[in-house]
């Protein structure tokens, strides 16, 4: 609402004739010395409201009888009745232009103010009552433009402006206006600002004064009242603090956290879950810095304010024990992780299965070690953990599948062998010659295998090949003869599967023709002659052998018969006859098992071992490997023996000669002949020493039956062997090598019935022998047991002694003797009795 005249406020709305008047407001109003056209733009300028007042009574000049000259009269404005007391329908009435909203259908209109020229001025307003809707007349709308208005009006009196006399009585208030639609109810009246810009500036700042006061009385109450507590919102692990008195926060963390060391934390890693005691993982708590963390007070209102509506998590300082907890986290870190399946074909059958590529997962046991010991408190900890991705892609996998393992498997594959024999990979075993592995692209490279091809095809094609046989020397009528070698053919595999991958590759026409080569011998006919071949170099003969033993010596002699030993080769007597059990014709016989006499299948070999290694020792060969007997064997030269077990002892040696070495054996029913044929080039000579070092044998007593076998037993002793080597032409000495030897005492084996009362221990007595042998050997009567050796045993059985033999032991001759040692056995047999 606005002053437009002077004297009253009215408000109200009027009808666009000027004929109504709805809320009229009455009011007291404070002279106006804005000029009328400042009044005029005011009030046309509201846009809510309509607004209608009085003009103020004329000057002294202007009579109610007289022409009004002022500016904004019309020559037809009606006038009122010429009367000298005019009544309250006959005053004169200045009209304010009608002012609606803009958008409802009405511009604000420009019209001046208009006043009757022909009424007279009216009566101060406290004299004259208001006129009501239904007295006033309606006026005419004028069309004259503004600015006559603002010049009729700038050229009124300024008497015009004087106060207006305060009403006879107070105006019945209007009924209240309710606000326009989408206005602001706390706005002033024109709209132009917030409810408080109509407020006297004093009076603002007396509110927003009494507000800041209010609040910071509020503000430091509060802090008046929190001190010596903990902040509010703050949680520890979960445990509420906030508000509480400090050491009753401190009481309560170590009461609630300390329990929670000792309890079980669920621990997760991807998939995999499992607990773990913080404890016994070495975590322990920190109260320092954790309650460090709690802090004081916060000054900054605006954090106070915050605290209302929030918390803070501050969580637990954990001290470690490294080491301890690494050992808690490995096990389960080790259960989280898992390799990456890469992407892959496999057959099975003659069908190609695609292995999707899965990543793997692993877990940083450091990462882990520094999750653990700051979440433990809550509880629960979810370790993280890292992806390990795969190389071969789905796109990749799926490629090779249907370019490669598809075609791979349609169909057979046949190799054309001679004479109509043909050999079939059939398309069920193609997964055993092709594989794929990561390319590194995404995709995967097919991997061939000829030879697996080769495992399968070639047994189909053997009947058509012919396999080469090498030379070979043989003795004939007493001297040595070379037997020509025979050339072979066979199929060469590796041209044949050259066009492997392209076979695989078709789905039609998948056979190829094989091809042969012709393949020389080993050992050619021209190399067997070059060999030098043609005398004794070396010749040895043992006997005395049982005949289980002699049946064993003749298929060992019989099968290293004719082998050949090229210069600068190893023989290896285990190695050239392979296995010596049942299946290949040995049988029982004796051998040292457990510290005593034995028996084995293949026991008697050694007495072959003997006669080989005597041979080759007077060969001049170099030995490479062999062992001596645990007890002394009377048949054998002292120092100059050989034992072998299958798997376990072994007679080697090598040929240091620039021509061949022919092996031939010959054997009777009671003896061996190993004979060495080749160039001879020196000449051997063999000095054995004296007997050293005697010990006596100890007394074993068995329950009689087949596993006692009687021994008279016999003295250990020690004693050394030189080889001399020469030149066989010059007689210059080569080499002079001792080797000796330590034999244990065999001990005296009794048999004994178990009703026989001998004074002896059924267990056997394993003291000092009661019947001493003598010092030197003697003959044994015609019962003496088989010579103990453990000579070709299968390795199932092996004795104790066949531990002990399998000691080298040589040491130069003035070496005292070995502590232990490995001794051949003296036992003493006649002629034509077993032994090993």
């Amino acid at each position: 609402m606005r002053p437009v005249g002077e004297g009253i406020w009215v408000s109200g709305t009027n009808g666009t004739d000027g004929s109504e008047h709805e809320n009229d407001d009455v009011r007291p109003a404070e002279p106006d010395s804005r000029d009328s056209s400042e009044k005029e733009s005011n009030s046309a300028s509201a846009p809510t409201e309509q607004f209608a007042a009085f003009a103020p009574p004329p000057t002294g000049d202007n009579s109610p009888n007289e022409p009004d000259d002022r500016a904004g009269r019309t020559a037809d404005s009606p006038a009122g009745p010429d009367t000298d007391e005019p009544s309250p329908s006959d005053a004169p009435t200045t009209v304010i232009p009608v002012v609606k909203r803009p958008g409802r259908g009405e511009e604000p209109s420009t019209t001046p103010l208009q006043r009757s020229s022909d009424t007279p001025a009216p009566k101060p307003v406290g004299s004259t009552p208001l006129p009501t809707s239904e007295s006033r007349p309606a006026q005419p709308q004028d069309s004259r433009p503004a600015q006559d208005s603002r010049s009729a009006q700038d050229s009124r009196p300024a008497q015009d402006s004087r106060p207006a006399q305060p009403p006879a009585s107070p105006p019945t208030p209007p009924p209240p206006v309710a606000p326009p639609p989408g206005g602001n109810s706390g706005s002033s009246g024109d709209g132009s600002g917030p409810w408080w810009s109509g407020l006297p500036k004093r009076t603002v700042a007396l509110v927003v004064g009494g507000i800041v006061a209010l609040l910071a009385v509020l503000y430091v109450a509060d802090l008046a009242i929190s001190s010596g507590k903990v902040p509010r919102g703050v949680t520890v692990a979960g445990i509420e603090i906030g508000g509480e008195p400090l050491d009753e926060a401190e009481a309560h963390l170590r009461e609630v956290l300390t329990e929670r060391l000792d309890e079980p934390v669920r621990v997760l890693a991807g998939e995999t879950t499992g607990e773990i005691v913080p404890a016994q993982a070495g975590i322990g708590i920190d109260w320092d810095a954790t309650l460090d963390r709690v802090g004081s007070q916060p000054l900054n209102p605006f954090a106070r304010l915050a605290s209302f509506f929030g918390t803070e998590e501050i969580g637990v300082v954990s001290t470690r024990d490294d080491a301890a907890l690494v050992v808690a986290l490995d096990e389960f870190t080790a259960a989280a992780a898992y390799a990456p399946r890469e992407g892959n074909i496999v057959f099975e059958g003659g069908t190609p299965v695609p292995v999707i590529p899965q990543p793997g997962q692993r877990v940083d046991i450091a990462t882990a070690s520094d999750v653990f010991a700051e979440r433990w408190a809550f509880g629960e900890v979810s370790l993280p953990v890292e992806q390990v991705d795969v190389t071969v892609t789905r796109e990749g996998l799926d490629r090779a599948l249907a370019d490669i393992a598809v075609p791979a498997v349609s169909a057979d594959l046949v190799v054309r062998g001679r004479d109509g024999t043909a050999a079939t990979l059939a398309r069920d075993q193609i997964g055993a010659v092709l594989s794929f592995v990561p390319d590194g692209n995404g995709g995967l490279t097919p991997e061939y295998h000829p030879e697996a091809a080769v495992e399968i095809l070639a047994p189909q094609l053997e009947p058509t090949e012919t396999e080469p046989r090498d030379a070979r020397v043989e003795i004939q009528g007493g001297s040595p003869a070379v037997v020509p070698g025979v050339k072979g053919e066979l199929v060469d595999w590796a041209k044949t599967l050259e066009t492997f991958p392209q076979l695989l590759a078709v789905t039609d026409d998948r056979a190829v023709d094989a091809v042969y080569q012709t393949v020389d011998p080993e050992l050619t006919t021209e190399a067997a002659e070059k060999l030098g071949i043609n005398e004794v170099i070396g010749e040895f003969t043992t006997g005395g052998f049982e005949y289980a033993s002699g049946v064993n010596i003749r298929l060992a002699a019989a099968e290293i018969d004719g082998a050949v030993v090229k210069p600068g080769e190893t023989f290896s007597l285990n190695g050239y006859t392979g296995p010596r059990g049942t299946a290949e014709g040995y049988v029982e016989s004796g051998i040292i098992e457990a510290g005593r006499p034995g028996k084995a299948v293949g026991g008697g070999i050694s007495q072959l071992a003997t006669t080989l290694y005597n041979a080759t020792y007077f060969a001049g060969m170099e030995d490479v490997a062999h062992t001596e007997h645990s007890y002394y064997i009377s048949r054998y030269p002292a120092a100059r023996e050989a034992t072998v077990f299958e798997g376990a002892i072994d007679l080697q040696f090598r040929n240091p000669f620039d021509t061949g070495v022919l092996i031939q054996t010959i054997t009777t029913s009671s003896d061996v002949t190993v004979r060495l044929w080749g160039t001879k080039t020196v000449n051997v000579q063999s000095i054995t020493g004296e007997r050293t070092n005697y010990t006596d044998p100890n007394t074993i007593t068995l329950p009689a039956g087949p596993g006692c076998i009687a021994s008279a037993g016999a003295k250990g002793f020690t004693v050394s062997d030189t080889r001399v080597v020469t030149d066989a032409k010059t007689g210059a000495q080569i080499s002079n090598a001792t080797r000796t030897v330590r034999y244990d005492p065999v001990p005296v084996v009794k048999c004994v019935e178990p009703d026989e009362k001998d004074g002896a221990d059924s267990e056997g007595d394993q003291g000092a022998g009661d019947a001493p042998a003598p010092a030197s050997p003697a003959p044994a009567p015609a019962s003496s047991t088989p010579e103990s050796v453990p000579v070709g045993a299968p390795a199932q059985a092996p004795g104790e002694d066949v531990a002990d033999t399998a000691e080298p032991i040589a040491q130069p001759e003035t070496a005292a003797p070995p502590r232990r040692q490995p001794e051949s056995v003296s036992i003493p047999e006649p002629a034509g009795t077993s032994a090993n």
